[in-house]
């Protein structure tokens, strides 16, 4: 075979690609001898973390992924429900950290243009996106730089691909200070009987290679950047970071589309990570079938590309079909018509294996499935973090508490100008957000909520994770990620269907790491099997470490819900004045990681807020009943910074003050600042106040009738009394002075 290894060389570059000295005698025990340069740089991407899941795959099956909605769960290229009126949804969530790390422009893009097309891959035509993201603090001039560079790359990338960005999340703390996180979320709709699958069949049927030519950008992207931790030289990693051209994606979509619709192809993948490789041996796999591939019939973009280059190539903009002789040249003439080109570079066979040739050299030969399926799966060791004893034992109400209704005042000021709680606007008026005309509720509220063309169903959207929950308790703080993001759809009347997740980690070979990895994993499975709503699709990334320390837990979730009426959509917004304002559940003293605890003393530490899953569960149940009934004119979830901060925010959207009092017993503090899970503040006319109380008292669920809408004021009851032009300075322009390098506006409030 012509590209051979010397056995006395394979192995030591085998651990430099990311295998094990143990992964390696088991791909030559699979061979028969010393794999060949192509076959070991294949063999290490499918093997390595991104795409093998090698040390996830056994926590992973603690998730539910079956339910009512349901008709694709994991193990394709996205997770697909249903919606009604034979509507389907197709949707995922993806990490692309490292490279974003790298070069942040391009790695968000790329990132964007991969997550599209898992989804149209499926046959959907893509009709959303949203973003979680996690950098260091903007007092540093580079986590200025990523964040900047980041949302650029999405809104870049969206943007001239035509796609809607809808929604996202944004946290800075120093814990990403070394390892940003991007994680792309994106949706699409179709007719279910068009749902179709990433599967080759077929003896004699041609492989089509359709899009853009193939170069050395990206090589190696799957294992060099997304399996290992960083250092101080990540810069050096630039060359592995993909390009993107959504230009060409956008033709992509189209010609796709044209092509299942019309029938024309067998089975269709994208080229993601570890690129050919990975898209052709899980479609060989997938199929039970062969392949053979001549990388001397693809179009390069580079000159004298190697065998292993051709194969492990992340060139982006890149799609992979099965199509029969005779369909070949239909399917060629609709790529001919949008613009790309299409090589036939192979065919299946009926082998089993995964033959790479160089014309007439063979350079790769190995059973097709054990690239895809036969990578080791591990048990690694679990230990409890020793610093959880420390961060939980300690007692926020140790800490002195302000009293006087003007230093409350500042202390409101000061946590809606923190990073975590100011306004998105910054980010979010840099995507176009309605291209397409299906969104119907904007950034900047709980939920996005998006049409259904032709019908009166909606989906709504939401993606959220406290990190910092997760740190202090990460079973507690992964359930309370999946509890927000299904609050969150719930208050714009969505009922949660499905979700997608994106589970963020350190390194899982430390059993530290690990053990975070596992609790959050279990958490998150009991919080969905209590609500009934399947994880349908999904990404783990580790190794989001830098100099030896981990990243918090980010257990991120993406979840989709249903409204069968979208005309009944809410908004967080105050609507008019007269309008009653009621907070639905209870609130307790729970100050461990809140947001008043790190901006007033700097502290995160505390046992996170508890999360009564039944409880919850009840109220949402309460609530959307209620939205259902039209007796709902506004909802917000009580998340990072308490009520009070719920309060203001509904008051800054609406234009619009209230006068409330908080009758729970508690120190001013808590009462304002505290984070108890499971709350919701709501409006409804006056006349339907006691139709909405009646139906909560028939849910047996907590509530209390706390104030009125109206005036230019937020004025709480012996507590604190505060204009809405001074709520809305201290909110609004936060993010952009961080941005420019101000200092922290939290910091002048304070100092002011």
């Amino acid at each position: 075979m012509r590209d051979d290894l010397s056995p006395e060389l394979a192995p030591t570059l085998a651990v430099e690609l990311g295998l094990k000295p143990a992964e390696f005698d088991k791909i030559v025990e699979i061979l028969g001898r010393t794999p060949s340069l192509t076959e070991l740089y294949m063999y290490s991407l499918m093997w390595s973390e991104h795409c093998s899941y090698k040390h996830s795959k056994k926590a992973l099956r603690m998730f539910p992924t079956t339910g009512e909605y349901v008709l694709q769960g994991p193990g394709e290229n996205a997770g697909v429900i249903s919606v009604g009126d034979g509507w389907a949804v197709a949707f995922k969530m993806e990490s692309h950290n490292h490279p974003s790390a790298i070069e942040p422009y391009q790695g968000a893009a790329t990132g964007v243009g991969g997550i599209i097309r898992d989804i149209f891959t499926m046959g959907a035509r893509p009709m959303a996106s949203l973003n979680s993201l996690r950098f260091g603090t903007l007092d540093n001039p580079r986590q200025r730089y990523l964040f900047e560079g980041a949302v650029a790359g999405i809104g870049g990338y969206g943007n001239c691909l035509g796609v809607p960005t809808v929604g996202g999340e944004v946290y800075f703390d120093a814990a990403y200070e070394g390892n940003c996180l991007i994680n792309a979320m994106a949706i699409g709709i179709m007719r279910e009987e068009n749902l179709t699958s990433a599967v080759a069949s077929g003896t004699g049927n041609l492989v089509l290679l359709i899009g853009s030519t193939t170069g050395r950008d990206g090589i190696g992207g799957a294992s060099t950047l997304a399996s290992q931790e960083f250092d101080e030289k990540a810069e050096d990693k630039r060359p592995s970071v993909q390009v993107g051209d959504p230009f060409e994606e956008k033709l992509l979509i189209e010609a796709c589309l044209e092509l299942l619709e019309g029938g024309l192809l067998v089975g269709l993948g994208d080229l993601g990570a570890a690129g050919l490789t990975s898209s052709a041996s899980e479609m060989a796999s997938r199929g039970g079938v062969g392949l053979d591939i001549d990388v001397t019939k693809i179009p390069a973009r580079e000159d004298a590309m190697k065998p292993f280059e051709f194969m492990v190539s992340e060139s982006q903009e890149r799609m992979l079909a099965v199509v029969t002789p005779e369909r070949l040249d239909e399917a060629q003439a609709v790529c001919t018509k949008w613009g790309l080109r299409s090589t036939v570079i192979g065919r299946v066979t009926g082998t089993g294996r995964f033959v790479v040739r160089e014309g007439d050299e063979i350079v790769a030969d190995m059973p097709a499935d054990t690239l895809a399926s036969d990578a080791p799966v591990y048990d690694p060791a679990m230990t409890r973090p020793a610093y959880l004893d420390e961060v939980q034992s300690f007692d926020p109400a140790t800490l002195p508490r302000e009293t006087d209704p003007a230093d409350l005042a500042r202390v409101l000021t000061r946590v809606l100008a923190s990073p975590n709680v100011c306004s998105r606007a910054w980010i979010y008026r840099q995507y176009d957000q309605q291209v397409m005309l299906n969104t119907l509720v904007l950034p900047g509220s709980d939920a996005a909520v998006l049409r259904i063309a032709g019908t009166a169903r909606a989906i709504a959207v939401s993606s959220d994770c406290n990190g910092r929950y997760c740190y202090l308790d990460p079973y507690v703080g992964a359930q309370i990620a999946f509890a927000e993001a299904a609050r969150n759809v719930a208050c714009a009347g969505g009922r949660p269907a499905a979700i997608t997740d994106c589970l963020n980690f350190g390194n899982p070979e430390k059993p530290e790491v690990f053990w975070t990895f596992h609790e959050s994993v279990r958490g998150m499975s009991d919080a969905c099997k209590a609500f009934g709503v399947p994880v349908i699709s999904g990404n783990v990334s580790f190794y989001n470490e830098s100099f030896g320390s981990p990243i918090y837990p980010t257990p991120t979730v993406g979840l989709v819900g249903v409204l069968e009426d979208a005309s009944k959509r809410v908004t967080m917004a105050f609507r008019d004045a007269g309008d009653v304002v009621v907070l639905l559940g209870e609130t307790a003293d729970e100050m461990g990681g809140s947001e008043y605890l790190s901006v007033v003393h700097g502290v995160i530490a505390g046992a996170p807020p508890a999360l009564v899953i039944e409880e919850e569960l009840a109220i949402h149940r309460a609530l959307l009943d209620a939205i259902e009934a039209g007796l709902v004119k506004s909802a917000h979830d009580c998340s990072e910074g308490g009520v009070a901060v719920a309060l203001a925010e509904c008051a800054i959207a609406g234009r619009i003050g209230a006068f409330v009092a908080l009758d729970d017993d508690l120190d001013a503090v808590a009462s304002l600042f505290s984070e108890t899970q499971g709350r919701i503040v709501l409006t409804c006319a006056d006349e339907d106040a006691e139709a909405l109380t009646d139906l909560f008292f028939s849910h047996e669920v907590p509530f209390s009738v706390i104030g009125e809408v109206g005036g230019e004021r937020l004025a709480i009851e012996d507590k604190l009394d505060v204009t809405l032009s001074a709520l809305s300075e201290a909110w609004v322009p936060t993010l952009e002075g961080l941005v420019a390098g101000d200092a922290p506006l939290s910091e002048q409030l304070v100092e002011g």
